[in-house]
């Protein structure tokens, strides 16, 4: 783990559930991860993951009473988990921010830009009037919209896409937050405006020091724009390195099949490897190894426990019992 100083958010054997009809959902079943002021954690897998509640659960949007089951968040030495919603507000959009998936339906229509890019303005920093304004044209400039006075009057039906989600950047960063958690931020969007975002994202945590969660179903977005990655499957951690030692030594089964899936840019052409099967349902997870039913290395050990995460290096850590015999098993938080 990171130095106490260092680290800003440190989640602990996180795990959120829903009850249902058809009984208990693990969305988030157990992960543990640090992020060190500054840093990109990439959280990368299949939908159906647990990636986007686990960015709810983070900042507390989730709307079910008492779903946050077990664990720790802890946000620059303060636990979330548990903290009243009043509490919550003060935090979230100032000192912990996110952008959502599709910025079509996080935009209110019938407001101009302008207005509420001001309205965050005025919530987290006590802006009003000709200041706001001001404020506003300078985030605007900051997400790199052109004309950016003009825009502060247009409507989002009036902007593109890639605007759009520009927007809701700037609103994101109104509070100029400590933390920025970044849900699909790419996915709506084709590859030119993809990378432009990307780069963005990149320059501004640069500019203000803030740490960013980049939640994606895109490896290719992940190696881009991240320093160290978690690969999710099923709710839980399967595997978490830096980006280059993950790409050059995956250990997972799972992550070795996404990698696998992608297309080579140079070399002979080659057919691409698809991994069998889908993410099994949340209801009818298999016992022991989520990853079992579609992994080629299969064994009767794979059905009788959950592996848990294994130490291959200080930085690389995989759940698979493949890894085992060479690894030291790290310190298990008791559930």
């Amino acid at each position: 783990a990171a130095p106490m100083s260092k680290a800003l958010l440190q989640v602990r054997d996180l795990r959120t559930h829903f009850e249902t009809r058809a009984g208990t959902i693990k969305a988030v079943d157990g992960i543990s991860f640090t992020l060190e002021r500054g840093e990109i954690l990439g959280l990368v897998g299949e939908s159906g993951s647990g990636k986007s509640v686990t960015g709810f659960s983070l900042i507390g949007l989730l709307d079910a009473p008492g779903c946050i089951a077990g664990g720790s968040v802890l946000f620059d030495r303060q636990e979330l988990v548990g903290l009243p919603q009043s509490e919550m507000r003060k935090l979230r959009g100032k000192r912990i921010a996110m952008i959502f998936q599709d910025p079509s339906s996080s935009l209110n229509p019938v407001h101009r830009i302008g207005k509420q890019i001001m309205e965050a303005l005025g919530l987290h920093r006590g802006m009003t009037g000709s200041n706001a304004r001001a404020e506003a044209k300078r985030l605007l400039d900051l997400v790199g919209i052109p004309d950016a006075a003009r825009r502060l009057d247009a409507y989002p039906h009036e902007l593109s896409g890639g605007q759009n989600q520009r927007v809701m950047i700037a609103i994101a960063l109104a509070g100029q937050p400590e933390l920025l958690v970044a849900d699909e931020p790419t996915t709506a969007l084709d590859v030119t405006i993809q990378a432009q975002i990307l780069e963005l994202l990149q320059s501004i945590r640069r500019q203000m020091g803030m740490a960013l969660v980049l939640i994606s179903h895109d490896l290719g977005v992940i190696a881009e724009a991240c320093e160290r990655v978690a690969v999710m499957y099923a709710g839980r951690i399967v595997e978490e390195a830096p980006v280059a030692q993950l790409f050059d030594a995956a250990a997972h089964p799972y992550t070795q099949g996404l990698i696998g899936a992608l297309p080579p840019m140079d070399g002979p052409r080659r057919r691409l490897a698809a991994i069998p099967g889908g993410v099994p349902e949340p209801w009818a997870m298999p016992p022991g190894c989520g990853f079992a039913p579609r992994c080629q290395f299969r064994s009767a050990p794979c059905d009788a426990a959950i592996p848990g995460l294994m130490g291959l290096s200080d930085q690389h850590r995989a759940a698979c019992i493949r890894v085992a015999p060479a690894a030291m098993p790290l310190e298990r938080i008791p559930a």
